[in-house]
């Protein structure tokens, strides 16, 4: 069977890849995002839990340094924040790539189901 895909076909299978390759992007990086929500969850947790007198320090590159308990716990929490609202982005784009993935997979199929039966 030697039948070549008509342009329009290989097109619509051009395009259902390319979505396909963006969400597979768009996965890993909410993946990423939600590890390190996490981390700064637990990281504002365990502040929170620490008595006044703890002595804490901040990762600052290669070294550690002694940081203020209440700046440090506003720096994560802002951080959260941020990382909140890129999470919510991401999920929204995420959505809209399905969305758009649904359509160019329906289009192929009404396209396939349009094609005449081949010869052999």
């Amino acid at each position: 069977m030697s039948t070549e895909l008509p342009p329009q076909i290989q097109n619509q299978v051009a395009q259902i890849q390319q979505i396909q390759q963006q969400a597979q992007a768009l996965m890993t990086q909410k993946s990423q995002v939600e590890m390190m929500l996490r981390e700064t969850e637990a990281a504002v947790k365990e502040l929170e839990a620490s008595n006044e007198e703890a002595i804490i320090y901040k990762s600052v590159g290669e070294i550690l340094l002694a940081a203020d308990k209440s700046k440090l716990t506003e720096e994560l929490k802002e951080k959260k924040e941020v990382l909140d609202l890129r999470l919510k982005t991401l999920v929204k784009q995420e959505e809209r790539i399905q969305k758009r993935f649904n359509q160019l997979q329906e289009q192929l199929k009404q396209s396939l189901g349009q094609m005449p039966p081949s010869a052999e």
